[in-house]
Order: structure tokens, then C-alpha cells, then sequence
């Protein structure tokens, strides 16, 4: 053990002999050399058997991030949240790998929290600038209606519904082919649910169909279109019923939704002509489901429930593509202002400057080098998009003032140290951007 610590040693001076060579810019055979002897003596110092080795691996499901990356997931989450906040949502933690999720309370007439999500939705995509999209809603109990005048049997209510569901992404020759030849429908039942589930428009739709002689019969169904036609009357109040489609054969696969449902689909994502657009089909979902939160009570209460689901991952997939198509630059800090030096020996006059700027809350930092070329600070600025830079020279001591330098104009002002505080939140007051 005492030999081998001896030769731990002696690679430990070796290696620290080469670095110093490096550092003072040796010439490179005499470089060569010193790593000779470093390798030789590692040779002999062979494995160490009592080493456990340590592989670094990401959790599966789970990814690592660059800091550009954050950045825009950060910006995509601040516009989800501040809608919500804007809404008056109240925000609750929940275990980890979930998201949070947002509670709007104290809603009565049970149209207006359904009107309210879609209100949420369609604010949310507007503000993420990620495409043109559209917003389809239906009613659970318009397809269950629909399904029991068709003559569909009770027990393949759910089975059809799943069929029906695949609607936005195969012809309905290949959804009739699967309820006939996979699930045993007779095809003439199929053919009268192709009737309705075919159909896609607005609140006039649902009109022609509150008149449909059989449909209107039903109590489910009416009852359906009912709150249908309330709705709209609310989001039309709420200046989004162009972008809401009443779209018969959207069913949404969960067992639990009770009334409206809804999901958010791109048309078109913004990328550079001639490439392929982005096929991601549904970017946000949710509806209603009054009888989940009873199944959980111990005295089955009903309580009346709307939710909302943002694809977030699509989301910032999307986002990220069009970042890197357009070419966009993202910034991977908040930092608005620079300090630095305009003359050598003046580390220690950066270092008070910036720590007053934190101390009043201003997002500010300085490079770590002691002497750093003022050419090399104003270069750092412009890679890392900080718009000011606060300048310390030696004039600038004498008279009391910093010199601010705007990055993108290169003006420059002389402006007094007790004033530099307020004339960078000034400047910077507009909210920032990813890029």
C-alpha cells in the first residue's frame, strides 16, 4: 500500500508539472516529454481494483435540458401560468413527475367554467404565437344519444366511441371497416352513425340538429345540445366562437367525461417554405366530469367539475423547431446589465458596483477574470443578448459617475452613481423575451 501510494504521488507531481508547462506555453517537445513520463508512470501505477466506477445516466422517461432549452420551456410555462393567474386560478403543488394543476372556483351557471376553459385555451395558444389552430368541442351525451338511436347496443357504447374518436386520423371507410369487421356492428348501424359523426360546424349545427326528429327525442342528446347552444352564446360573449368547431365526431377516450368535451388542434405551424410542416395533431384537451371527484366521497356527493390538459412537451417541441428554423436566438439569462472595467486594477471597484446592483434587486453580473479586455466584455454582451453594460474607469471614478452603454445602439451616458439603479429598471422595464 505504501508503494502505491509513493507512485500516486509521484503522477499527482507529474501531472501538476504538465499543466504549469501548458500554462507558460512550453514548447510542444518538451511537452511531449513531461506527458511521456506521465503515462509511464500511470502505467505502472496500474488499475485501482478498489475503485468503483460511476456511470451517469438520466432517468428513463425523464431528459436533460441545455440551458437554451430552459429558457424556452420557462417562457412557455410563464405564459400557461400568468393565463391562469389571470383567470384567477389558485395554484396547488403536486408529487413529482405530475404537473400543477389550477382550481377556478366559486362558478354557478355550469356553462361558465366550460366557457372559461375554452376562453383559457384559446388565450394561452394565441400568446405562444406556435400556429394557427382550431378547437373542437362535442358533448358525451349527444354521442351516447346518437349512439342509441343508431341502434348501437349498450355494451359497445364505449368500444364504438373509441372508433369514432379516430375520426382526425383515418378516413371513415377504415373507422366503419373496425366497427363492422373488428367489433361486430351491423353495417347498416354503422352507416347511420357515419350520418352524424361526419358533420362539423357551428351553433348552427347544433340548431339543425336540436330540430333532428329523432335526435330531439332523445333525452341525452337534448340535453347535450342544450348546454351546446348556452355555450356558445358564451363564447361568443368571450370573442372565440371562430375559433370553436362543433365537431360530431370528437369523443375523447376517457370513460369519466360526464358533458362537454374539448380538445385544441394545430392547423399550421409557422417553419421556413418548402420544409414539412409539424405533425402534431392536439396540443390541449380537457371537459367535464361531474361524477370523478364523488367516486373518491365516501358519501358519493356529486360535485360538479370542468378540467384542462396543455400539452406541454408538444408544446415546447414545437416552439424549440420554430426557434431553430426561423434561427432565432434565445437567451439563456435574465441578466440585464453587464460590469465592467474600462482599464486594468479595477476588480475591486466591479465587485462593489455589482453588489450594490444586486442588493437592489437588479439582474446584473461581471466576468471573473481580474483584468478583462474591454473589447472581451462588450463581445460577451452582445453573444449573451444583455442589453446594458455598466462601465467603471478611472474618470468615471473621479467624477462620480458610471458610464451605461446600450449594447444594440453602442450609445453611451454618463449617468450618476446614485441614479443608476433607477435608470437601468428605466431601460429595462419591458418585459423580456427567450430571444
Amino acid at each position: 500500500m505504501a508503494e502505491r501510494a509513493a507512485l500516486e504521488e509521484l503522477v499527482r507531481l507529474q501531472g501538476e508539472r504538465v499543466r504549469v508547462l501548458k500554462q507558460q506555453k512550453a514548447s510542444a517537445e518538451e511537452i511531449e516529454k513531461e506527458v511521456a513520463k506521465l503515462l509511464k508512470l500511470k502505467a505502472q501505477l496500474g488499475p485501482d481494483e478498489g475503485k468503483q466506477k460511476f456511470v451517469l445516466k438520466t432517468p428513463k422517461g425523464t431528459r436533460d435540458y441545455s440551458p437554451r432549452q430552459m429558457a424556452i420551456r420557462e417562457k412557455v410555462f410563464d405564459v400557461i401560468v400568468s393565463c391562469f393567474k389571470r383567470h384567477g386560478a389558485e395554484v396547488i403543488d403536486t408529487p413529482v413527475f405530475e404537473l400543477k394543476d389550477f382550481d377556478i372556483a366559486g362558478q354557478f351557471d355550469p356553462m361558465i367554467p366550460d366557457a372559461e376553459c375554452l376562453k383559457i385555451m384559446c388565450e394561452i395558444l394565441s400568446s405562444l404565437q406556435i400556429g394557427d389552430f382550431l378547437v373542437k368541442v362535442n358533448d358525451r351525451r349527444i354521442l351516447d344519444g346518437m349512439f342509441a338511436i343508431c341502434g348501437v347496443p349498450d355494451s359497445k357504447f364505449r368500444t364504438i366511441c373509441s372508433s369514432v374518436d379516430k375520426l382526425d386520423k383515418v378516413s371513415w371507410e377504415e373507422v366503419k371497416n373496425e366497427m363492422v369487421g373488428e367489433k361486430g356492428l351491423a353495417p347498416e348501424v354503422a352507416d347511420r352513425i357515419g350520418d352524424y359523426v361526419q358533420q362539423h360546424g357551428g351553433v348552427s349545427l347544433v340548431e339543425q340538429l336540436l330540430q333532428d326528429p329523432e335526435l330531439s327525442q332523445n333525452k341525452q342528446a337534448l340535453e347535450g345540445l342544450g348546454d351546446l347552444k348556452l355555450l356558445f352564446e358564451y363564447l361568443t360573449l368571450f370573442g372565440i366562437a371562430d375559433k370553436i368547431s362543433f365537431d360530431l365526431s370528437l369523443a375523447r377516450g376517457l370513460d369519466y367525461y360526464t358533458g362537454v368535451i374539448y380538445e385544441a388542434v394545430l392547423l399550421q405551424t409557422p417553419v421556413r417554405a418548402g420544409e414539412e410542416p409539424l405533425g402534431v395533431g392536439s396540443v390541449a384537451a380537457g371537459g367535464r366530469y361531474d361524477g370523478l371527484v364523488g367516486m373518491f366521497d365516501p358519501k358519493g356527493r356529486k360535485v360538479p367539475c370542468v378540467g384542462l390538459s396543455i400539452g406541454v412537451e408538444r408544446i415546447f417541441s414545437i416552439v424549440e423547431q420554430r426557434l431553430e428554423a426561423l434561427e432565432e436566438k434565445v437567451r439563456t439569462t435574465e441578466t440585464q446589465v453587464l460590469v465592467a472595467s474600462a482599464q486594468k486594477k479595477l476588480l475591486e471597484e466591479r465587485l462593489k458596483l455589482v453588489s450594490e446592483l444586486w442588493d437592489a434587486g437588479i439582474k446584473a453580473e461581471l466576468l471573473y477574470k481580474k483584468n478583462p479586455k474591454l473589447l472581451n466584455q462588450l463581445q460577451y454582451c452582445e453573444e449573451a443578448g444583455i442589453p446594458l453594460v455598466a462601465i467603471i474607469g478611472e474618470q468615471e471614478l473621479k467624477d462620480g459617475v458610471i458610464k451605461l452603454r446600450s449594447v444594440a445602439s453602442r450609445e453611451e451616458v454618463d449617468v450618476r452613481r446614485e441614479d443608476l439603479v433607477e435608470e437601468i429598471k428605466r431601460r429595462t422595464s419591458q418585459p423580456l423575451c427567450i430571444c
